[in-house]
Formats: structure tokens, C-alpha cells, sequence
């Protein structure tokens, strides 16, 4: 049979972004208020429409930038430390009332980041703790996200806790030079539980690649003078960082 580009109805392809970094020690994600239609004035996760000239993460970057004005940039490729990974695909046929479309989520990782500034057609932009958007035991969040926003989220937020377990990532949430302290509670903040420090300070620097200590000390968390160190060369922790059973 041959092919009707009529049998087919309209389709398009997005790109959504699961921005996350810790911020008072708090896991929070950028979220951005629609400033049109479907679901304006609600908040989301920043994205867009994919354009017929750009690949996927030309589009994801470009999106992040009109929307929040923030740049972010691969980990290997910029001097901010972000990570930069594709999430998921989510195609369900009623994602968005317009058409069918279907969206391919990044998920970005960075040490604590500016305020966002809105822009495009994003009627604003803030940093909200993920504790307040994820969907908890009774079914519901403080604040809604529109379209499949919360799921998209929620597989973001899973995909950060798995991989600090396994990975050097965690890294990816502190500055060039950072202490032990510092590690420890990005962990605690992606991870939302408490960890001994001890324990964790005899992990960390007892795991192969992991850390590399710089000589140097700082009190900018205040107390004793705490060391400084900066990510190793590993990929993999072995053995790795399991989470906690809460």
C-alpha cells in the first residue's frame, strides 16, 4: 500500500529538561511557569518543540538557555561541571492536548547554580525543592507540574539516586575543589536520608579513583579546617556507595 502522509495526524517531537542541583542543601530542580497555552500560568519543566534543523541535544541546550538563560554545557566540554545525559522517551498518546508529540527527556546535573532568569515564552523560572514536586505516598505533590511533568521527574530524580551509588556523579553537584563534607551532603541531599560522617569519610577516600586530595584546607563551612579535594579519574566505584534502607 502506498504511503499517505495523510493517514497520519499531526506529530512532533520535544525535548524536556530535568535540571537538577542542590541548593541549601536541598535536591531542587528548575521548574519554569508556561506563559501560554496548554496549562498556562502552571508550572513545568523547561523544553520545547525540536526544530527540522537541530538534533536532540542542540535542542535541549537551546531551550535551556531561552527559557531560564542558564547554559549548561556537557561535562567533558565546558567549564561548569554539568553533566548532560539523555533520560527517557515518554510517548503517550495524551501527553499534550495539542497533537501528538513525543518527548525525549535530558537530565542535567550541576553544582549550585544561579538564580534562572525566564525568558521565551516561560513566564517565569525558579529552583523548587524536588520534595515539594514528587508525588508522595498519598498521591499528591505541594506544587502540580503540568502535562506528565511529575513522571518525567520522578524518573529523573531515580536515575541521580541509582547512579551516585554506582558512578563518581555525585561529583557532578560540587565545585572544582570541594571537601568531604561537601560530598556528603550532596548525597544526603540527592539521596534524602542522613549519613554518618565517619563512615562516609572512610568510603569516599578509601575508594579507588574516587578522590584526590589537593594538599590544601578550607573553614568555608566553618569549624576546623576541613581538606580539599577534586574528582579522580574513576567512572565506576568499586565497591559502591549503596543507598541507606529507609
Amino acid at each position: 500500500m502506498p504511503y499517505d502522509p495523510s493517514d497520519f495526524p499531526p506529530f512532533a517531537v520535544t525535548v524536556d529538561l530535568v535540571v537538577l542541583t542542590v541548593r541549601r542543601d536541598a535536591l531542587c530542580a528548575l521548574t519554569v511557569r508556561r506563559g501560554e497555552e496548554p496549562f498556562q500560568g502552571e508550572w513545568a519543566l523547561p523544553g520545547g518543540f525540536v526544530r527540522a534543523d537541530e538534533d536532540l541535544s542542540s535542542a535541549a541546550a537551546r531551550e535551556l538557555a531561552e527559557e531560564t538563560g542558564l547554559r549548561v554545557h556537557d561535562a567533558d566540554s565546558g567549564p561548569t561541571g554539568a553533566h548532560l545525559e539523555q533520560l527517557a522517551t515518554y510517548g503517550d498518546p495524551d501527553r499534550d492536548p495539542r497533537m501528538r508529540v513525543v518527548s525525549v527527556a535530558h537530565l542535567v546535573l550541576a553544582p549550585d547554580l544561579p538564580a534562572p532568569t525566564p525568558g521565551g515564552d516561560a513566564g517565569g523560572a525558579r529552583w523548587t525543592p524536588v520534595s515539594r514536586l514528587l508525588v508522595g505516598a498519598d498521591g499528591a505533590a505541594a506544587d502540580r507540574l503540568a502535562f506528565d511533568h511529575a513522571r518525567v521527574l520522578t524518573d529523573g530524580v531515580e536515575r541521580a539516586r541509582s547512579k551516585i551509588e554506582y558512578s563518581s556523579l555525585a561529583t557532578a553537584f560540587c565545585p572544582a575543589e570541594f571537601t568531604v563534607g561537601e560530598l556528603r551532603r550532596v548525597y544526603e541531599a540527592v539521596w534524602g536520608v542522613a549519613l554518618d560522617p565517619r563512615n562516609f569519610h572512610r568510603k569516599v577516600t578509601g575508594t579507588p579513583g574516587f578522590l584526590v586530595p589537593l594538599g590544601g584546607t578550607t573553614t568555608r563551612q566553618g569549624g576546623r579546617p576541613a581538606q580539599l579535594f577534586r574528582a579522580g579519574g574513576a567512572t565506576e566505584l568499586n565497591p559502591p556507595m549503596l543507598r541507606p534502607e529507609v
